[in-house]
């Protein structure tokens, strides 16, 4: 259960993106997002680009309650997803994961930017913040370690409804806020 205190799905808006609740109708949105076969190369399930694969996962994030869609401010087009959830081995923290952005978002500030303002938004709450990657998406990690988060320990979890290996990446407050100052201080 998350903290009575904080919000699993809210509204942040930042520059270039704002993430909103997930609704039934973005489905279209969110499928047009994940449709080209690298969004998902890295990923274990590397056929999720498949409508047949993708609306089963779909289902699920809306079913979760705390899946954001991501918007393209400037286009007002939905680019991607995450969320917020609580893992098993870690019942009183916060996780962010099930994330995934269209491949032409990729190499540029949307990904910080959308964790940005998950991670702040989660840290008005909780002191850490954790990030189960599978050992294969060698892309998330990377991205993962940009945020300052560090690999703590490998699990085996069932995050998803079937248990499965994982990498636990941990982030702290004060680990983050580092990484927010160096990044504007280099800008």
């Amino acid at each position: 259960m998350f903290k009575p205190d904080f919000n699993p799905q809210p509204t942040l808006r930042g520059e270039a993106i704002h993430l909103r609740p997930m609704a039934a109708g973005d489905l279209e949105g969110l499928y047009s997002a994940a449709s080209d076969p690298d969004v998902w190369a890295g990923h274990p399930a590397t056929d999720r680009y498949k409508r047949d694969k993708f609306e089963p996962y779909f289902a699920v994030l809306l079913a979760s309650g705390t899946t954001l869609v991501a918007v393209d401010r400037r286009k007002d087009e939905i680019i991607g997803c995450s969320r917020y959830y609580v893992a098993p081995d870690m019942p009183d923290s916060v996780s962010i994961g099930f994330t995934f952005l269209n491949n032409a978002y990729w190499g540029g500030g949307t990904n910080f930017e959308m964790k940005r303002l998950m991670l702040d938004h989660a840290f008005a709450a909780y002191p850490d913040v954790w990030f189960h990657i599978a050992p294969t998406n060698i892309r998330s990690q990377k991205a993962t370690g940009k945020l300052g988060a560090q690999h703590v320990y490998d699990a085996t979890l069932d995050l998803s409804g079937t248990p499965s290996p994982w990498m636990c990446f941990r982030l702290g407050r004060d680990d983050w806020r580092r990484v927010v100052t160096d990044r504007a201080a280099s800008m």
